[in-house]
């Protein structure tokens, strides 16, 4: 196998070494490491399962801010969660870290499980959270294999192959495994993920800068190291254009919640849709709120454009402003409805396409006078 090419236990014990020594003297400040609290290393840990260290920081802090202890986590309402976490993105990572907070508290008396088997029991933890967290909170011997530490050992064993098929994955586990300090892991695979973050980069890798660097096969066999993870192509994102209505009734706006088992999952947003063939901006507008929510609507003027991508597909969203003209609100395709004052809309835990559109509002200064009702301008 290829984890034969780390060579000799001597030679992997030198890694270890040098490695976790590169890790003492370098490792950032950050305010879940070394805490001896097993409930920030698990929120830091779903939250950068999708997240940069530098983008999730004050998203943590507020998080943590906001839940203090799983205990605050599992007492508080979905909607508080949702809003603590508004802008992160990927809000299932929120619905299923609410879930299992409830079920630690329950079942569990409070106590974070600190073994792999039972950790991936919990809703919204997988293989790479089970090992971080039982290895970083407890120091369970588990090796961890997420994106920067793949492109670590693609590197160092020179491994080509598209590392997410199970043939290359397992010559990676392989190698994590060999590689382990035991006893050490949580330093051992924080120290992996540091180097592959701050060093063995996915462009340029800093190889001048890297503690193991004489242990690289990459570095000594190829051209540009950064060959490797093997690139795989991307699928071209599909882009759709979607309308959203800022819809009065009096002097109270009409907000829509998300069905709670799909993206964003449990979030406010002004209702609409995407818009079919053949179909004008209005049109879509007023067809998706007959059939959201049964009620008939008067389109009135485009109050801002928004561009917005997500991981497989971006949008454009267009916001009207609209009156509510007849019908009973019922949620025929979303949880829940509620006609609000504006002021509550900073409350609500809201998608990034609608408040990036509140904030280009805002920015033009017409915030304020957008959001009244017509009849009182």
């Amino acid at each position: 196998m290829t984890v034969d090419l780390l060579g000799s236990d001597s030679r992997v014990r030198q890694f270890r070494v040098r490695l976790l020594d590169w890790y003492a003297h370098n490792k950032r400040d950050l305010p879940w490491r070394d805490s001896g609290n097993p409930y920030h290393v698990w929120i830091s840990e779903i939250m950068l399962q999708q997240t940069r260290v530098d983008q999730m920081q004050p998203f943590f802090e507020r998080f943590t801010a906001a839940f203090p202890t799983v205990e605050a986590l599992a007492a508080a309402s979905l909607e508080e969660v949702l809003k603590a976490w508004e802008g992160l993105g990927y809000y299932a990572r929120a619905r299923n870290l609410h879930r299992a907070a409830k079920h630690v508290v329950k079942v569990r008396g409070g106590r974070i499980p600190d073994r792999y088997e039972e950790l991936m029991a919990l809703p919204g933890i997988g293989p790479y959270t089970a090992a971080a967290v039982s290895s970083i909170a407890f120091d369970r011997d588990h090796p961890v294999l997420d994106g920067n530490v793949t492109r670590v050992l693609c590197r160092l064993l020179r491994l080509e192959g598209d590392p997410r098929k199970t043939a290359v994955k397992a010559e990676l586990i392989a190698a994590g495994e060999r590689l382990l300090a035991r006893g050490r892991a949580g330093d051992f695979n924080q120290a992996m993920m540091e180097l592959g973050a701050r060093v063995c980069t996915p462009t340029s890798p800093a190889c001048g800068e890297c503690a193991v660097v004489e242990m690289c096969r990459a570095h000594a066999e190829l051209e540009d190291p950064a060959q490797l993870p093997t690139k795989v192509p991307k699928p071209a994102r599909p882009h759709y254009e979607v309308t959203a209505g800022v819809i009065w009734k009096g002097a109270q706006l009409l907000v829509a919640q998300r069905p709670a088992d799909g993206m964003l999952g449990g979030l406010w947003e002004f209702p609409g849709g995407k818009r079919e063939p053949g179909e004008s901006l209005p049109e879509c507008l007023r067809r998706e709120i007959r059939e959201e929510l049964t009620i008939d609507i008067e389109v009135g003027a485009l109050l801002a454009k928004v561009d917005h991508g997500y991981s497989h597909f971006s949008i454009t969203l267009n916001l009207f402003e609209a009156i509510y003209r007849g019908g009973e609100p019922e949620a025929v395709e979303c949880d829940d409805w509620r006609w609000i004052d504006p002021a509550e809309l900073d409350d609500l835990p809201m998608p990034r396409a609608d408040r990036r559109a509140l904030e280009e509002l805002s920015e033009e200064g017409q915030r304020m006078p957008v959001l009244m009702p017509p009849n009182a301008r």
